[in-house]
């Protein structure tokens, strides 16, 4: 039984014995914000110092998203833990804290937002942060019980940004514009606030009207209401009688009987918002088709809002209460939301148990206005955005070209959608201006550079970096894997596999990963050893070790998981050796010579890597491929020998080098050849790659929404995105396939892309 998250009455009414003090308030943010800060410099023990004897929700709050940042960079069990710890008990306090504040007339009133939403907004960042360490727990009951938390976190977190859309919208009739004087704005304590806030956030006493009840209750008494109606669960065991969602039991899934069949469906019936929902014949690894239609209404969350855009030097920003609600809540909403928005057609299903569909646009503008205050939120919001534009966007291919937008100050800058470039170049220096001792901002600024096509700058930054190592265990890591992926795109195979056995020792995520890229690595420069004529003793060496390493991989599989299943790499890595292993047998040759097309390629096209390679890199990557089929290079006995699936693997990824040279028609040829006029029942079963398939048509995509540009606007070009559209929507269609959702990201990406050029194309 899984008591983590839950306290009972007493709990919440010890949780915040602390008298509210409208003048101690700003004193406790400041404070808290200033101490969370130091973890954004690497500096862990000033944060923790600073936080430690401060016991206000804002401090509590502090401790729990320094936690957080520590255990969403290494996923290390021991922190994952004390991180739920921490939010949990913050999450407690604030809404103790919130409840007193609908009570006390002594608190802050402010111009913009409701009473107590800097602890309602404390108490919706406490239950975003932990519903992602939950997701990212290897339990699926914390899993399940992280996406709950999700819903609660985002009707809190839009109710204060409605207030913000209706002050907006309010100033810009009355002056014509959304800048008004200081007196309009400054806050004082003998003034109450008159917002209204969707879920009763609003204080109506001062008018006379019944009060309704606050935010943090609704959403309880809404989900309490449900489980009410039944004494007993499937089980038989009590229900809480407690409005209380906090009280409600979670039951840890027992996850292995061998009696009992195991199935990849949820065979039962979910209720959301009061709609009963059979989920049968939903699964994360469903073959059918996802389908999101019906999923229940949703609230709207059209492009149609108001941002509150000023700088953090407006008179808006006068009180410092106000400046932590907007950045925390700017932050967390964007985060949200752009989470939600960036979920893979695998799964799909998952927006049943959230309720709400994210929007990608609406997100990062969110963030964009988050990173502005020169406090953690902003900080963290810088950190979101640039994980976002040189990952999730350089992992990508069909993304829309940033557009020139005028801003509220009548500024010109790049627009948010695709990689602005000149955006995240600046957002950057300031971050490492700001924080001058992190080596979190290094790490994105050789990102950046790779993400350029400057794989070489990106290398130098991790080698000339200062001696002194990061305090952080979890950055250190992350910089270490980063190098990795950096020589594996250079094709610095010593260094890769130094690199990747360095990661072994540094984080414990997915050690058969790594033991894998270093064993290909080693396979790759036996393959160079062979072909430029080098010593039997030097390519014996790199055999060894390969066969060592790759063989090392499988016994580290299968010791992390996510929500209870494999990690998708591991999954992928066990099945290659196995693969390699009955090819060696059957074709009775020593391992090494058992393996196919080269699988330090693959691992480059499933991290993207094409996309930051210059041309001269690229050439090498076709040179590799080249070993498969090029008599000169490999063995064309063992070639002739090959299926049809490992043929297509050759294809692809050689399809995906061409395009990358700007060779399109040459990359379709291949594809339509090799991959799609090829049977899929020939590409799929037993030990063969089956994500050829999907990817074939991902990449045909790709190449037809890159050729637009050929159409300058006119006819030709609708014609090529029509194209792409198709193309991905079959690749986004597809049944199961092996890292379908790594895939699926793209897929996704592509498809909001697509989405957006449409709506662009109506407003012309």
């Amino acid at each position: 039984m899984l008591r983590g998250w839950l306290r009972d009455k007493k709990g919440e009414l010890n949780a915040s014995t602390h008298s509210l003090d409208a003048l101690a308030e700003p004193q406790d943010i400041e404070a808290s914000m200033r101490a969370a800060n130091y973890i954004m410099n690497d500096d862990l023990q000033a944060a923790e110092d600073g936080l430690a004897n401060g016991t206000s929700s804002f401090h509590k709050m502090g401790k729990g998203m320094v936690a957080f940042l520590r255990a969403t960079l290494g996923f290390e069990p021991e922190i994952m833990r004390e991180a739920s710890e921490r939010l949990a008990d913050a999450e407690t306090t604030a809404s103790a804290d919130h409840r007193k504040a609908q009570r006390d007339p002594q608190v802050h009133r402010s111009a913009i937002y409701p009473v107590g939403s800097e602890f309602a907004l404390c108490n919706a960042q406490a239950q975003l942060m932990g519903a992602v360490v939950g997701v990212l727990n290897e339990s699926l009951t914390e899993s399940i019980r992280g996406f709950y938390k999700l819903r609660k976190a985002f009707v809190t977190l839009d109710a204060i940004l409605a207030a913000e859309d209706k002050y907006v919208r309010g100033h810009s009739t009355q002056t014509g514009s959304a800048r008004h004087s200081l007196d309009s704005v400054r806050s004082t304590r003998s003034t109450r606030s008159t917002k209204a806030v969707p879920g009763g956030f609003g204080d109506d006493r001062a008018r006379g009207k019944k009060q309704e009840k606050p935010l943090l209750d609704i959403v309880r008494q809404n989900e309490a209401q449900a489980a009410a109606k039944s004494t007993t669960n499937s089980n038989g065991l009590p229900m809480p009688e407690d409005d209380d969602d906090n009280d409600d039991e979670f039951y840890d899934v027992d996850e292995s009987h061998e009696d009992t069949p195991k199935t990849d469906t949820y065979a039962g019936l979910v209720e959301i918002d009061g709609v009963i929902k059979d989920l049968a014949k939903n699964s994360l690894d469903d073959d059918s088709t996802s389908n999101t239609q019906d999923l229940p209404p949703l609230k709207s969350l059209s492009s149609d809002h108001q941002i509150l855009d000023h700088d953090p030097d407006s008179d808006v920003f006068s009180n410092p209460i106000d400046v932590f609600i907007h950045s925390g809540a700017n932050l967390c909403f964007g985060l949200l939301l752009l989470m939600i928005s960036m979920i893979p057609p695998a799964f799909n299903r998952l927006l049943f148990i959230i309720g709400f569909h994210g929007d990608r646009d609406r997100g990062l503008r969110l963030l964009w206005q988050a990173s502005k205050f020169h406090n953690v939120n902003g900080a963290m919001a810088g950190l979101v955005l640039l994980g976002y534009y040189h990952q999730v966007v350089g992992f990508a291919d069909v993304l829309p070209e940033p557009s020139i937008i005028r801003t509220s100050d009548n500024e010109v800058q790049q627009d948010v959608q695709g990689y602005p470039k000149e955006r995240c170049e600046a957002l950057l220096q300031d971050m490492r201006t700001r924080h001058p001792k992190s080596h979190l901002w290094l790490l994105e600024q050789a990102r950046l550079e790779a993400m350029n096509r400057r794989l070489s700058t990106a290398l130098s930054l991790f080698e000339s970096s200062p001696t002194t190592k990061s305090p952080l265990k979890q950055v250190e890591a992350l910089n270490m894997f980063e190098k990795s992926l950096s020589a594996m795109y250079i094709h610095n195979y010593a260094l890769c596999a130094e690199s990747f056995l360095n990661c072994v020792k540094l984080n414990n995520w997915s050690h058969a990963l790594y033991y894998y890229i270093a064993g290909v690595a080693h396979a790759e420069s036996y393959r160079h050893c062979n072909i430029s004529g080098a010593s039997a003793k030097e390519s014996k060496k790199h055999a060894e070790k390969a066969t060592e390493y790759l063989h090392q991989a499988p016994k580290h599989a299968g010791k992390k998981k996510f929500m209870a299943r494999q990690l998708p790499f591991d999954v992928f890595v066990v099945r290659k050796i196995q693969k390699w292993d009955a090819r060696a047998k059957e074709w009775n040759v020593p391992f090494i010579d058992a393996i196919g097309v080269s699988p330090l390629e693959e691992m480059i096209f499933f991290w993207n890597g094409y996309r930051r390679m210059d041309e001269s890199q690229l050439q090498t990557s076709l040179d590799n491929l080249e070993w498969s089929d090029d008599p000169s290079r490999g063995n064309q006995t063992l070639w002739a020998k090959e299926e049809a699936d490992e043929k297509a693997v050759l294809a692809v990824l050689r399809a995906v080098t061409l395009r990358n040279l700007q060779r399109w028609d040459e990359a379709a040829a291949i594809l339509q050849e090799n991959v799609l006029a090829i049977p899929n029942s020939e590409l799929k079963g037993g030990l063969k790659d089956d994500w050829t398939a999907p990817c074939a048509r991902y990449e045909m995509g790709v190449a037809a929404w890159l050729r637009r540009k050929e159409g300058q606007g006119g006819k030709e070009e609708v014609e090529w995105v029509r194209e792409c559209e198709g193309w991905v929507e079959k690749a986004g269609k597809w049944e199961s396939y092996e890292l379908d959702a790594r895939v699926g990201l793209k897929v996704a990406t592509a498809q909001d892309t697509l989405k957006k050029y449409w709506e662009g194309r109506k407003r012309l």
